[in-house]
C-alpha cells in the first residue's frame, strides 16, 4: 500500500475490460492520484494529445492497457489499423514519457506475439524464434515492438519500463459484441441465445482443435500491480495459467454450463488461429510472486452469471 501512497498515475484503457479492475485494484491499495485518458478527449493515436496528456497530468507511473483488439475476425477485417494504431499509440507513450521523465511505464503486450508453432509451455526466450500467427500477426507484432523499445530506452536512456504479456483474459464486464469479441464471450453469447430461442445448433468457427489458454481478468490485474510494484527489468514476462483446453472441450464446457443441449457444429471453413497455446509462468511468481488464483470452471461461471444478468443492457448499449 505504501508504493501506492503518493504516486501519481495514468492508466490508459482504464475505462475498459481489464482496465476496471485495475482501477478498483488501484483504489484497493489506496492510490488516490489516478487518472485516466478517454480516447473522447486524448486519442493516444495523435502525437498532440499524447503530449497534451503528459502536460495535463504529469505522473510518476503510466500503465498501458489501451489497445485496438479484438477475436480473429475483427483481426481479419482491420490488419491494418490493428498494426497502426496499437504501434503508434506505444511508441509515443514511451518515447513521451520518456522526455516528460516518468519513472516508471508498464507495457501490455500479448501472446499473440509469439510464433505460430512455438513450443508449448510458451517461453519468454521462445518471442523471436518465428513469425507470428497471420491472422493475428500485425496486432501481435504492434505489441511486441514495445518491447524492443522498451529494452532499447533502458540500454541508451535507462529508462524504467516493464512488459507483460497476458493469456486471453475472460470474466464478468467481458466485450459481448459479436464484431469484435474474443472465444469465450462468444461462445457463452451464442449458447444462450441458441438456448432462449429454443434452436438446436450452434455453429462454432474451425476444427475445435486448437488449443488455448485463458487468465481470469481480476487475477491479471492483480498480477500488472504486482509486477508494478516489484519488477524493474526490460525481460518480458508472461502473465497466466498453466491451463491448456482445446476449442472443442471449452465449447462443450460452456455449453454444459449455459443449459445449451442442442448440437455444436464445426465451420470448418473457417480459421482455427494459433494451434496451441499454454504458458510457462515460472518467471512471473519467481520475479514479483504472482499466481493465478481463479479456478476456471468457477471463472466461466461469474461470467456467464455476469452476461445473464446484464445482457439486457448490452444489447441497448
Amino acid at each position: 500500500m505504501s508504493f501506492w501512497e503518493n504516486k501519481r498515475v495514468i492508466v490508459t484503457g482504464g475505462a475498459g475490460f481489464l482496465g476496471s479492475y485495475v482501477m478498483e485494484k488501484l483504489e484497493e491499495r489506496r492510490c488516490k492520484n489516478i487518472f485516466v485518458p478517454l480516447k473522447k478527449d486524448y486519442d493516444l493515436t495523435k502525437e498532440k494529445n499524447v503530449i497534451r496528456l503528459y502536460q495535463d497530468y504529469p505522473c510518476d507511473i503510466v500503465i498501458h492497457l489501451a489497445a485496438v483488439v479484438g477475436g480473429i475476425g475483427a483481426n481479419r477485417e482491420n490488419p491494418g489499423k490493428f498494426i497502426y494504431d496499437n504501434l503508434v499509440m506505444g511508441a509515443m507513450l514511451i518515447e513521451y514519457a520518456r522526455q516528460f521523465k516518468v519513472d516508471k511505464f508498464v507495457a501490455l503486450g500479448t501472446i499473440c506475439s509469439y510464433p505460430k508453432f512455438t513450443t508449448v509451455p510458451f517461453k519468454e526466450e521462445d518471442l523471436w524464434n518465428g513469425y507470428p500467427e497471420e491472422t493475428n500477426a500485425p496486432y501481435g507484432l504492434a505489441k511486441k515492438m514495445m518491447l524492443v523499445q522498451s529494452q532499447a530506452y533502458r540500454a541508451q536512456y535507462g529508462f524504467n519500463s516493464i512488459f507483460l504479456m497476458p493469456l486471453n483474459l475472460y470474466g464478468p464486464r467481458d466485450n459481448f459484441n459479436p464484431e469484435s469479441s474474443h472465444v469465450i464471450p462468444a461462445l457463452i453469447r451464442k449458447f444462450i441465445g441458441a438456448k432462449d430461442k429454443g434452436e438446436d445448433e450452434v455453429v462454432v468457427w474451425g476444427t475445435g482443435k486448437p488449443t488455448r489458454g485463458f487468465l481470469y481478468v481480476e487475477d491479471a490485474a492483480e498480477g500488472i500491480l504486482l509486477a508494478t510494484e516489484k519488477y524493474n527489468k526490460s525481460d518480458p514476462v508472461n502473465l497466466g495459467t498453466g491451463l491448456e483446453i482445446s476449442i472443442k472441450d471449452l465449447a462443450e464446457l460452456i455449453a454444459k454450463l449455459t443449459g445449451f443441449k442442442g448440437k455444436i457444429k464445426w465451420d470448418t471453413s473457417k480459421p482455427n488461429g494459433q494451434p496451441r497455446r499454454r504458458l510457462d509462468t515460472s518467471r512471473a511468481e519467481g520475479e514479483f510472486g504472482f499466481k493465478a488464483k481463479m479456478d476456471f470452471e468457477e471463472g466461466l461461471k461469474r461470467t456467464i452469471e455476469w452476461y445473464r444478468n446484464n445482457r439486457l443492457k448490452i444489447k441497448k448499449g
